[in-house]
């Protein structure tokens, strides 16, 4: 399903990033930070319509050659951004929706945990894999 996630701070800093083909790391991260900017536009877009109530899940934010790039802010301003296969023909918007509510499940319990620093860069383990379960569609 998913090749590449992350989940980027208020400050626009990585707090996460993963791919399932670490070979291509750099230029997903290039691909995701670049996205970056259609989401704040996107976001001013919906600020200035004078509507606070928001959706979380952007959609898509834009296309490439190879891939989807999709995105969703928290109410706190984390932004998770997931980058899918074009070849992907078969998935619906409603499965990206609920790939970024799983994501956002877990984000949630993991900046609960209280050895978790908040701001810092995510290196749990066990947070690692139940992204990868959630990109791989299991």
């Amino acid at each position: 399903m998913a090749v590449c996630a992350a989940i980027i701070g208020k400050d626009n800093s990585p707090k996460y990033f993963t791919c399932i083909n670490p070979d291509e790391e750099l230029g997903f991260q290039y691909k995701v930070l670049s996205s970056l900017d259609v989401v704040e536009e996107k976001l001013n877009n919906g600020t200035k319509s004078g509507s606070d109530s928001r959706e979380l899940y952007l959609g898509l934010l834009y296309s490439l050659e190879r891939h989807k790039i999709y995105g969703y802010v928290t109410n706190t301003k984390i932004k998770f951004i997931i980058v899918i296969d074009s070849t992907n023909t078969s998935l619906r918007d409603n499965e990206v929706r609920s790939m970024f509510r799983k994501l956002h499940s877990i984000y949630a319990d993991n900046v609960c945990n209280p050895f978790y620093i908040p701001d810092e860069p995510i290196n749990s383990k066990s947070f690692d894999k139940s992204v990868k379960n959630i990109m791989s569609g299991a």
